[in-house]
């Protein structure tokens, strides 16, 4: 079944649930998007991946290269007379490698990148490290004459700038190519709809559009997400008042 709230679902936002849900949703504005600009355009899942420790936090941001294998002649090799103990045994630290999908619209015809759809998530929302990645990442973007659709459907951490955005709970942001200093912004309350938004093309194509709902309440139900999430409370918390009108929508009964 879709989400029952008319705009951003808060349960949807707690972090055992995001993650999963960050990755049903993309694919989901991809398809949408390829049925409105193929064949001229192509929309491609790409990954930011981010590398965590536990003696430091996420390493910049990076992309996995392919290994190369040789296969030719194996020289034989005489066994050693026995196993030689190892004098110390090291403990390495962990790593946890975290992808995180977004979208690209790429010219058929050239290849030239277009526009740049991002969904935040915790991991690059958060101060730190990630943060200043992403937003590295998102000044490379405009610096590139790139497009840039920036969607934000999380309450935690801080949002990201500039400073003066209107106050919101949720937002979309559009930059379009050759106007860097200019952002088109879409501030969304908890109780709002959520808004269709432009995604800019090459000129002198008119823009695709997201359904950003359409594409939420598709996860939803995929996920089959009322018979699981709602046992909890939102993460993170709702004031009193706006606990009250969420939970006048609620669930199937499990």
């Amino acid at each position: 079944m879709p989400s029952p709230f008319p705009g951003m679902n808060p349960w949807l936002e707690h972090p055992e649930v995001w993650h999963d849900f960050h990755s049903a949703y993309l694919p989901l504005l991809r398809r949408q998007l390829a049925r409105q600009v193929s064949p001229r355009y192509v929309v491609k899942i790409d990954e930011n991946v981010y590398i965590h420790d536990e003696e430091a936090d996420v390493q910049g941001r990076f992309r996995p290269d392919l290994g190369i294998i040789h296969r030719g002649t194996v020289a034989s090799v005489r066994p050693a007379a026995g196993p030689i103990a190892a004098p110390v045994q090291l403990r390495l630290p962990v790593e946890d490698v975290e992808r995180l999908p977004y979208l690209e619209i790429v010219d058929a015809r050239g290849g030239e990148l277009i526009t740049v759809i991002e969904l935040l998530s915790p991991t690059n929302k958060r101060r730190g490290d990630n943060r200043a990645s992403y937003l590295a990442k998102r000044r490379a973007i405009l610096a590139g004459d790139v497009n840039l659709v920036e969607i934000d459907l999380l309450r935690a951490h801080p949002p990201m700038p500039p400073a003066d955005r209107p106050p919101c709970a949720y937002s979309a942001l559009v930059v379009r190519r050759g106007r860097g200093s200019v952002a088109e912004f879409w501030p969304i309350g908890l109780r709002d709809p959520l808004p269709i938004i432009p995604v800019p093309l090459n000129e002198p194509d008119g823009d695709a559009t997201l359904d950003l709902k359409a594409a939420l309440d598709e996860a939803h139900d995929d996920a089959a997400y009322q018979y699981r999430i709602y046992d909890e409370t939102p993460t993170p918390p709702l004031s009193p008042e706006e606990e009250a009108w969420a939970r006048t929508f609620p669930p199937p009964a499990n």
